[in-house]
C-alpha cells in the first residue's frame, strides 16, 4: 500500500513555481497577483484562504485578501467582483465558497471574468475544459489528476468510480478521467445519492474517488483488493483528544480501507494541498494566457 502524499507533492510544485517567479523577476516581468474574497468567519474557509495566501508568499506571488462580514449585501460583493475584473494588477481571484444564504453563488460566479476565474467554476471555463480549449480546470480535480500523474498511477482502461456529482469536484473529475489523456482514458461511473447498488458498484472500481463530504462513508467492504483510493473529504468532526477540539475526517474509513489498497490519499495531507497547488498553477497560467 502506497500513500499518495499530496502535501509532499504540493511542496515540490510550489518550489517549481518559485523558480519560474525568480526567472520572471530577473527578466523584469510581472509577478502573478492572486486576490481572495472571504465572506464571514467560517473556520474552514478562513483556514483554507490563509493557506492559499501563505502559498503565494512561499512561491513569491503577490496576494490580496478582501474580507467582509457575513451580513455583506449581494450588491456590495458583486461590485467588488466587477472592480477586481477591471483591476489590471490582479491576474486571478477567487471568491471563497460557501457564501451566506442571502447571496446567490451562481450570480457571483457568472460575474467573475472567466480570464481571472482561477477556481475554474465559470461556465466558460467548464466548457473550455470539455473541449480542450486553454482555460482553467477546477483546482481540486486538477490537483487529483496531477497527483496521479506524478505517482504514475495507471489509468488507461481502468474502471473508475467517482462518488459524488458536485460541480466543483465529482462531475469535472469524471470528465477529466474519461478524456483521451494521461492520466485519463478511464471507464468512468459517476454515482450519487439516487444511485442504486452503490456498494456493489464501488467494489468493482480499480480507482475509487470519494467526494461526498460524509466522514467514513467508504468502508472496507466497498473497496476492491488492490484499488487506488482518492479521498476528497475534509469534514471537521469533534475530537476531545485534540487541543482545538476537532480533527479533519475524510470520506474514507482510512484505518479499515488502507490495507486493501494499492495506493490511497490520507486526510489531511492528500487532496487538500494539491488543490492549493493547482490554484497556484492557475494563477501563473492566468498571467501567461494574457501574454504578460
Amino acid at each position: 500500500m502506497q500513500i499518495l502524499n499530496g502535501k509532499e507533492t504540493a511542496e515540490i510544485i510550489k518550489k517549481e513555481l518559485a523558480i519560474q517567479v525568480k526567472e520572471r523577476k530577473a527578466a523584469g516581468r510581472k509577478i502573478p497577483h492572486l486576490a481572495a474574497i472571504l465572506v464571514g468567519n467560517d473556520g474552514g474557509s478562513v483556514t483554507y484562504v490563509n493557506n492559499k495566501l501563505k502559498s503565494c508568499e512561499e512561491i513569491g506571488f503577490e496576494s490580496t485578501l478582501i474580507r467582509y462580514d457575513d451580513s455583506v449585501s449581494e450588491e456590495v460583493l458583486l461590485n467588488k467582483v466587477i472592480a477586481l475584473n477591471e483591476d489590471k494588477s490582479i491576474d486571478g481571484f477567487i471568491v471563497q465558497l460557501p457564501l451566506p444564504s442571502h447571496i446567490d453563488e451562481m450570480k457571483v460566479t457568472l460575474t467573475i471574468d472567466p480570464k481571472k476565474d482561477v477556481d475554474g467554476f465559470h461556465p466558460i471555463n467548464v466548457g473550455n475544459m470539455m473541449l480542450n480549449i486553454p482555460g482553467f480546470v477546477p483546482a481540486t480535480p486538477a490537483g487529483i489528476v496531477e497527483l496521479m500523474r506524478r505517482y504514475k498511477i495507471e489509468t488507461a482502461g481502468k474502471n473508475c468510480v467517482v462518488v459524488g456529482r458536485s460541480n466543483i469536484v465529482g462531475t469535472p473529475l469524471s470528465l477529466l478521467l474519461g478524456k483521451n489523456t494521461n492520466p485519463g482514458n478511464c471507464t468512468v461511473t459517476l454515482v450519487h445519492s439516487k444511485s442504486e447498488n452503490i456498494k456493489e458498484i464501488c467494489s468493482q472500481a480499480d480507482i475509487l474517488v470519494a467526494a461526498v463530504g460524509i466522514p467514513g462513508f467508504i468502508t472496507a467492504d466497498m473497496v476492491k483488493e488492490g484499488a487506488v483510493v482518492i479521498d476528497v473529504g475534509t469534514t471537521r468532526v469533534e475530537d476531545a483528544t485534540r487541543e482545538r477540539g476537532w480533527r479533519l475526517a475524510g470520506d474514507v474509513d482510512f484505518k479499515e480501507v488502507a490495507p486493501k489498497t494499492a495506493a490511497i490519499t490520507p486526510v489531511p495531507g492528500g487532496v487538500g494541498p494539491m488543490t492549493i497547488a493547482s490554484l497556484m498553477i492557475n494563477t501563473l497560467k492566468a498571467m501567461e494566457l494574457k501574454g504578460k
